[in-house]
């Protein structure tokens, strides 16, 4: 996971749901605590607010992601990051959703993160400085490379079966991916339209995209 600092776990980040609000998450623990090392006791004291489902409230962060990573999906995330996309914190927080095996950020390591609301906590970042490494990485772990974009000769992704052990590749909004990326990929797929607009979101696209592989391979959840 890529290192980031954190504030303490029963704090809210400025991100999170407002902890004002009663109806988000859940209040003060009552006594007796449950004995659990799974949680937390700032939060057990102070009330969870965070955005996470209910069986993770009072957990640690720590132990959501331990929790996370004994079901983690085959399927990974790219997303090349030249012009600090805002849309990169919507594919993020997407892909939280969908328990990715890991999201690779290619290009610059900095990038908007008020999209995700803190979701990449919760994943694997790795961060890829040029094309070739990030190629190399994937080969290393078994994992195809696709992209997702409307580009010639992309193959419908409602025709498509996706593999299970892939990356799905997305590019900045408005150039999409680039020339180096898509010698690299072993196919293209887009995401058929019926109206005027060239292109869809980069965050829409990427939450198709990612259904269509879950439709597949994701099976019914575990909780």
């Amino acid at each position: 996971m890529e290192p980031e600092s954190e504030q303490s776990a029963g704090s809210s980040p400025p991100d999170a749901d407002d902890p004002t609000r009663p109806s988000v998450g859940l209040g003060p623990h009552p006594p007796p605590w449950p004995d659990d090392p799974r949680l937390d006791p700032e939060l057990l004291a102070a009330g969870d607010r965070r955005n996470v489902v209910d069986d993770y409230r009072y957990w640690r962060l720590e132990a959501i992601v331990a929790d996370l990573d004994t079901r983690r999906h085959p399927l990974h995330v790219a997303i090349q990051n030249w012009e600090h996309d805002f849309n990169i914190g919507s594919i993020v927080r997407t892909a939280n959703a969908f328990n990715v095996a890991a999201v690779h950020i290619l290009g610059r390591r900095r990038w908007n993160r008020r999209g995700a609301m803190v979701t990449d906590r919760y994943l694997h970042v790795r961060h890829h400085a040029d094309v070739p490494s990030f190629l190399d990485a994937l080969a290393a772990d078994r994992v195809v490379p696709v992209g997702v974009d409307n580009l010639p000769g992309a193959i419908p992704l409602e025709r498509t079966e996706l593999p299970e052990r892939c990356c799905l590749i997305f590019g900045s909004e408005g150039p999409g991916l680039t020339d180096e990326v898509v010698a690299g990929c072993a196919s293209l797929v887009s995401i058929t339209q019926y109206g005027s607009t060239r292109s869809l979101n980069a965050g829409a696209a990427a939450a198709i995209a990612m259904y269509h592989w879950a439709v597949r391979w994701a099976g019914p959840p575990t909780s």
